[in-house]
């Protein structure tokens, strides 16, 4: 079987070659159908398909279905290690439906509306976000157009799109009381950015678990954003404006690592000095010094259940659950130290 350019090969092609009905090829490549073709006879198209070099016309099947089996996802910082397990969830979940998936790194927020415009020019099924700010105007509009979205990692407060979130505030929870049961009193917070849902929700649990503790905020900044820099900035400002606590949360691994070096850079030992707990547990927090006492998310389970989310809507099925929110767990290493028995 001479193999033909694949622009030339049509279905008609296959199924010549395979000797069986064009509906039958149509059938056994398509994701959707297949499982309604015998395994011998899906054996015989596939090889007759892979011998010619036949190549599905996406844009005609589109025309045909009404579906290109494309998604997008859109992520703020393509180079933070929260992102890749999320996006290996998502792209699981699409690849066992045959779906492909078009991913673009947000890193100016202006630029997120006219990104989605072009997705939905170039007719994607549906869309994957992790750049929801609070009061987002693109939610409204990805909701007033209709289209199949589902946010991950940050939910939208008002709930107008389905979420798959951790719960920031037990996270913080979680922190804090392993600080309180080390004996620490005066335990101060690096706040993620307070005009994303994550910022503002982590800090809110910092401040509820200390309550429910009988003690308040010793001290708190706000980073810019969830890098190294602006833990670096946020704690200048931190040891610069207020007396030194005996702890810090910080919002994310990142922004500890840059509470890491401001500390270092003043002679400030961790833990000895000052305990230090992060938020994630991204690869390698476990080989700086000292290893950082973080909080675990399941973070490839977070993209899994986004993705199957948005294709239980684009499949036209009722959502299981309109928010669905996963269970963190602390990790304690070396960054926190035991006070309580200390004169």
């Amino acid at each position: 079987m001479k193999p033909q350019p694949a622009s030339t090969v049509t279905i008609r092609d296959v199924a010549q070659a395979a000797g069986v009905h064009v509906s039958t090829v149509s059938r056994a490549l398509n994701p959707d159908k297949r499982g309604l073709i015998s395994a011998e006879v899906l054996k015989v198209v596939e090889e007759a398909a892979r011998k010619l070099g036949y190549r599905p016309n996406r844009a005609a099947s589109a025309l045909r279905t009404g579906r290109t089996h494309t998604i997008g996802v859109l992520v703020p910082d393509i180079t933070n290690p929260v992102f890749p397990p999320i996006l290996q969830g998502i792209e699981a979940s699409a690849a066992a439906r045959g779906y492909f998936v078009f991913v673009t790194n947000v890193v100016d927020p202006t630029l997120a509306r006219p990104i989605v415009e072009r997705m939905l020019a170039q007719r994607v099924d549906g869309l994957v976000l992790a750049i929801a700010t609070r009061d987002d105007p693109l939610v409204d509009y990805i909701a007033k157009a209709g289209m199949q979205a589902v946010l991950v990692n940050r939910a939208d407060e008002s709930g107008r799109l389905p979420a798959v979130v951790s719960d920031d505030r037990l996270a913080m929870k979680l922190a804090v009381d392993h600080l309180v049961s080390l004996g620490h009193r005066r335990i101060g917070h690096l706040a993620g950015p307070q005009n994303v849902p994550t910022g503002v929700g982590r800090r809110q649990g910092v401040e509820q678990a200390l309550r429910d503790r009988g003690l308040e905020l010793a001290c708190v900044e706000a980073c810019e954003g969830y890098s190294r820099e602006a833990g670096r900035v946020a704690m200048q400002k931190l040891l610069e404006g207020h007396e030194r606590p005996e702890a810090v949360v910080c919002c994310n691994d990142l922004v500890a690592l840059g509470a890491y070096d401001v500390l270092r850079a003043h002679g400030i030992r961790v833990p000895q000095d000052i305990s230090i707990t992060g938020h994630n547990d991204m690869p390698l927090v476990d080989m700086v010094n000292p290893p950082l006492t973080t909080i675990r998310l399941p973070h490839r389970e977070l993209g899994w259940r986004a993705a199957e989310m948005l294709f239980e809507g684009i499949e036209g099925r009722v959502l299981s659950s309109f928010t669905v929110v996963l269970r963190p767990e602390l990790v304690v290493r070396e960054s926190t130290r035991d006070l309580a028995g200390e004169p």
